[in-house]
């Protein structure tokens, strides 16, 4: 979570605060430094006085961090990416972008820096360019990035609306390079393989958010009106769950699996947490019983209403090669799979695109679909705050931190439902002078 202004409740000091990929630890950027903090039991493990911090993210509970500054002198550059250990209390490397980086993901075999207009993927054992994308305008950074390292996908909105959708019925009159988003699509890369996996039909509306859980076998998706959440299975994209949020529009400030994705979690920008019950089926994916619509529409009652050290930079770097579009379309109309030919260069996706993939993507389907409400929700003691959640790992709790810098912990009863019990709350802010490393 980047920080919050406007008409958000938050602490002046904080600019940034996330959990890690396990819902371990938090990271916490700030006007000084930034500090890690260990979630249960609650305590700071680590801190540091190095000048405002604007992203920092985790490799799950490692000392690898990911910085980038918020350009207040000129050595806290917004386009410049520090990877540093924080148990040697050392740089690993740098790089620099030609735009302000808006978002950082990391797994254990990528790690994927988002800009306005671009993501770049690298190889984290060795910092190497592996491939660049261009986006459609992007100033959210809305993009997740699978914690697995076997299905190590990568999703973002579609630069163009899939031709078989629903809702478009002709292809946008310019690219996507000068045209804004225009509908709900997701496109899921394989961070592997580099190349184009699916694009799925999430939404009328455009996304506002994507994420995926644990495994990289479930994605969920919100639009940017947030009454309904959808999950799909992957690479499939089988849509196998709906949920309604509420009946008026909200901005969906985060989504979340549990670790064994039964539980989804949804904040917003209401004082309501939302908690989603899924079903579990074989294959270590959330079913629906059998209720799975492949390529289905969406209903009538759509929310309408270790790394090596070294200094790189990008325009330097080796290009990678790299599986664009043309490869994942080569590959259906060959063989029906996914796979295709590996091109050199990223492209632009224009008018040729919507005619070329709307003979391979599935037709529409009505789907009488009947949204669940939540199986449990909490309600945060402030009103007007920005807040991300996350589901415990060992214990029935909902973890929720603000833009105030707060952490709440509330019990979650898993038989019954209903409101989630506070327990615990703690200030995230304090003294980033330097703590006891993390170790690997």
């Amino acid at each position: 979570m980047s920080a919050a202004r406007g008409g958000i409740k938050s602490n002046p000091d904080l600019l940034a605060v996330n959990f890690n990929q396990d819902h371990t630890c938090i990271s916490t950027g700030t006007r000084r430094g930034y500090t890690i903090t260990n979630c249960d039991p609650f305590g700071k493990v680590y801190g540091k006085s190095d000048g405002a911090t604007s992203i920092v993210e985790m490799l799950f509970c490692t000392s690898l961090v990911a910085l980038v500054g918020a350009g207040d002198r000129p050595s806290s550059s917004t386009r410049r990416l520090q990877i540093v250990n924080t148990k040697r209390q050392s740089t690993i490397c740098e790089l620099t972008f030609p735009t302000t980086i808006l978002a950082v993901k990391l797994n254990r075999r990528r790690l994927v820096v988002v800009l306005e207009e671009r993501i770049y993927v690298y190889d984290i054992s060795n910092m190497k360019l592996l491939h660049e994308i261009e986006t459609s305008p992007n100033p959210q950074a809305i993009c997740a990035l699978s914690p697995s390292s076997e299905n190590s996908y990568l999703a973002y909105p579609s630069p163009l609306p899939s031709p078989s959708t629903p809702y478009t019925s002709t292809p946008p009159a310019a690219p996507p390079s000068t045209s804004p988003q225009s509908a709900g699509d997701v496109l899921l890369f394989d961070a592997v393989s580099l190349s184009v996996t699916n694009i799925i039909q999430a939404h009328k509306s455009p996304i506002a958010f994507i994420a995926l859980n644990a495994s990289g076998t479930l994605l969920a998706t919100a639009s940017d009106k947030g009454t309904v959440i959808r999950v799909f299975t992957l690479p499939n994209g089988d849509r196998v769950h709906e949920f309604r949020r509420g009946s008026y529009p909200a901005k969906i400030y985060s989504i979340s699996f549990n670790a064994t994705s039964t539980l989804l979690c949804v904040s917003s920008d209401t004082e309501t947490v939302h908690i989603f019950k899924l079903a579990k089926s074989g294959g270590g994916a959330a079913g629906a019983k059998g209720r799975s619509i492949r390529g289905t529409s969406v209903s009538d009652f759509d929310d309408e209403g270790g790394v090596s050290g070294g200094r790189y930079n990008t325009r330097e770097a080796t290009e990678g090669q790299v599986g664009g579009y043309e490869a994942f379309i080569d590959g259906k109309k060959n063989d029906g799979g996914v796979g295709g030919s590996i091109r050199r260069k990223s492209i632009h996706i224009g008018r040729g695109l919507a005619g070329s993939v709307g003979g391979f993507l599935p037709g529409a389907v009505t789907g009488l679909w009947d949204p669940q409400r939540d199986f449990a929700f909490l309600k945060l003691p402030t009103a007007g705050v920005k807040s991300v959640v996350a589901l415990s790992s060992t214990t029935p709790q909902v973890m929720v931190i603000t833009s105030e810098g707060l952490f709440y912990s509330y019990a979650i009863d898993l038989e019954n439902g209903g409101e989630c019990v506070l327990q615990k709350s703690y200030s995230l802010l304090g003294d980033e002078s330097n703590g006891s490393p993390m170790g690997d």
